[in-house]
C-alpha cells in the first residue's frame, strides 16, 4: 500500500504547500467586500460560513465523477494514481481556486462573463453555449445515475420511472428556491453521509489489506485502450475537471471573505481527489485483477462495483450507508449544475432572479430538455460530457491566466496545466468516433498545431489586453453608501 498511502500523503501536502503559493500569488484581500454583501439579495447573494461553504461546494463538485471515473480510469492501472495527484494538485485545485477568486472579484460571475472580459466577447457566446450544454448534461447524467443506483439497492421494488421524478421533483425545488433553504439545510447531512461513505471504504482497505498495486506506468487495460489521451477524459473529477468552474460562483456569491478561498476552493478539490483515490485503489484490488474489474462493469456498470465493494468492505448494513453516500453524490451535483445553469442564462440575458416567477420562467425549459435527453444512451452522454467537460477546463484555465498575466503574476500556474490539457482535448475530439474518428498519429499532430496555435492567439490577446489596462475586478468603492 506504499504507493496508495504516499499519493494521499502528498495531496495532503499539496494542500498545505501549493495551495498556499497559489493563494500567495493571486493575492487575497482579506478587508476587501465579497459579493455576499455588495449584491445580497437573500436568494443567490447571502453570506454562509466556511465550513457550510466548504461543505456544498464539495458536494456541489463530487458528483459520481470522483467515483465512476476513477473506477473506469482504474483499469489502466497504478498509472491512474498519478494522473489523480498531479491533476488534483497542480491542475484542478488550482482552476478551481482561481475560478472562484477571479468570480469573487467580479460580482460572483459565472464563467461565460469572465470569458467575455478576459478572453473577449465572442468568447462570451461560445463558452455560455458550452457551459449550458456541459450543465444539461450532468444534470441528466445525475438523475440517471443515482436513479439506477437506488433502484439496484431497492432491488428493483420500486418502479425506476418513479425515482427518476422524485429526484427531477427535488432538483426543481433546489433549483427555483433560495440558497440557504434546501441546499444549506440539507447538504451538512449529505455531507456527513459521504465522508462515512468515502472513511469506510478507505478504512476498510487498510484494515483488511487489500493488494493495492503499487507504483507502474504499463498500461494494463484489458482492452488494450490508449493511456493517451483517454485517462484524461476517463478520470477528470478528482483531478480537474471543468464543471467545477460552472459550481464555483454558486459560492463565490455566498463567500465571506476572501481568505476563505482555499479552504473552499483549492481544499475541497484536494478531498475530492481523496475520494477519487480511494474508489480507484478499491476497484484495482477487489476483483481479482483488472480482467475481474473489466467483467464486472460489463456485466453491471461502474454501479455494480459500488455496491460490490461497499458490501465486501463493510457488510450489509455499512455497504447500504456506503451506497446511499455514493447516490448523495450526482444529487447533489445535479442539483446546482440546474441551478447554475439558470444562473448563467439570468446573467447572460441580464434577467433578475428575485422573483420566483423570473427563476421558473429560465428553469422550466431546461427541466424539459433533460427530461428528453434521459432517454438517450447513458454512454453516449457521458462520452460527450467527458469532452465538453475537459474544453471548458481549458477555458477556465486560460481566463485564470489571462487574469494573472495582466495582473503582472505568475500566470505559468494556469498557462502550463491549461496548455497541456488543451493538445489533449483537441487531439481527443480529433480521434474519437464522437468526433473525426481521424487516426492517432494525425490526431496528435493536428492536437500539437492546433495548441500552437490557441497560445499564440492568446498571447497576442493578452499583450493587449495588459496594454489597455483591463479592469481585473468589480469597483466597490461605494457599494456602502448604496446600501446606506
Amino acid at each position: 500500500m506504499i504507493t496508495f498511502i504516499s499519493c494521499i500523503i502528498l495531496l495532503i501536502v499539496g494542500y498545505f504547500t501549493y495551495g498556499k503559493y497559489v493563494e500567495k500569488v493571486f493575492g487575497v484581500k482579506g478587508n476587501r467586500a465579497t459579493p455576499a454583501f455588495t449584491h445580497k439579495d437573500n436568494v443567490d447573494y447571502l453570506p454562509m460560513s466556511t465550513k457550510k461553504n466548504s461543505l456544498i461546494q464539495l458536494l456541489n463538485i463530487a458528483g459520481t465523477g470522483p467515483i465512476f471515473g476513477p473506477i473506469l480510469g482504474a483499469l489502466y492501472g497504478p498509472v491512474a494514481f498519478v494522473w489523480i495527484v498531479i491533476g488534483c494538485i497542480f491542475a484542478g485545485a488550482v482552476h478551481d481556486y482561481l475560478t472562484g477568486m477571479i468570480s469573487i472579484r467580479n460580482r460572483g460571475a459565472h464563467l461565460p462573463e469572465l470569458a467575455s472580459k478576459f478572453l473577449g466577447k465572442v468568447m462570451k457566446h461560445v463558452v455560455n453555449a458550452f457551459a449550458i450544454l456541459l450543465l444539461l448534461l450532468v444534470g441528466t447524467v445525475f438523475v440517471s445515475t443515482p436513479a439506477s443506483l437506488l433502484h439496484l439497492l431497492m432491488d428493483g421494488k420500486v418502479a425506476l420511472g418513479l425515482i427518476v421524478g422524485f429526484i427531477f421533483l427535488y432538483y426543481i425545488l433546489a433549483t427555483l428556491l433560495p440558497v440557504d433553504k434546501i441546499i444549506g439545510r440539507l447538504y451538512p447531512y449529505f455531507g456527513a453521509l459521504l465522508v462515512i461513505s468515502a472513511l469506510g471504504v478507505g478504512i476498510g482497505l487498510l484494515v483488511t489489506g487489500a493488494p493495492i498495486p503499487e507504483l507502474s506506468f504499463q498500461n494494463f487495460h484489458p482492452d488494450n485502450a490508449p493511456l493517451l489521451p483517454l485517462l484524461f477524459f476517463t478520470i477528470s473529477c478528482g483531478a480537474l475537471s471543468g464543471f467545477h468552474a460552472t459550481q464555483t460562483p454558486i459560492i463565490s456569491r455566498t463567500t465571506q471573505n476572501e481568505t476563505q478561498g482555499r479552504k473552499i476552493f483549492y481544499g475541497m478539490m484536494i478531498a475530492e481527489g481523496i475520494i477519487a483515490m480511494i474508489w480507484a485503489a478499491a476497484a484495482m484490488s477487489l476483483f481479482n485483477g483488472y480482467g475481474g474489474l473489466n467483467e464486472m462493469l460489463a456485466a453491471g456498470g461502474p454501479g455494480a462495483v459500488v455496491s460490490e465493494v461497499s458490501t465486501t468492505l463493510l457488510g450489509a448494513i455499512g455497504g447500504t450507508l456506503a451506497v446511499l453516500g455514493v447516490v448523495v453524490l450526482p444529487i447533489t451535483s445535479g442539483d446546482t449544475a440546474f441551478r447554475s445553469a439558470r444562473m448563467i442564462i439570468a446573467d447572460y440575458i441580464k434577467f433578475p432572479q428575485i422573483k420566483f416567477s423570473s427563476r421558473l420562467w429560465i428553469a422550466a425549459p431546461l427541466f424539459a430538455i433533460s427530461m428528453v435527453l434521459t432517454q438517450i444512451d447513458f454512454n453516449v452522454l457521458w462520452r460527450y460530457f467527458n469532452w465538453a467537460n475537459q474544453s471548458t477546463a481549458v477555458i477556465a484555465l486560460f481566463v485564470g491566466a489571462m487574469y494573472l498575466y495582466i495582473a503582472k503574476k505568475n500566470y505559468f500556474i494556469a498557462l502550463i496545466p491549461g496548455s497541456f490539457m488543451l493538445v489533449m482535448v483537441i487531439t481527443y475530439i480529433l480521434n474519437a468516433q464522437i468526433g473525426f474518428g481521424l487516426s492517432m498519429t494525425t490526431s496528435w499532430i493536428g492536437g500539437a498545431i492546433g495548441a500552437i496555435v490557441l497560445i499564440t492567439i492568446f498571447f497576442i490577446a493578452a499583450r493587449k489586453a495588459r496594454a489597455n489596462k483591463i479592469p481585473l475586478e468589480e469597483d466597490i468603492s461605494n457599494w456602502n453608501n448604496s446600501v446606506a
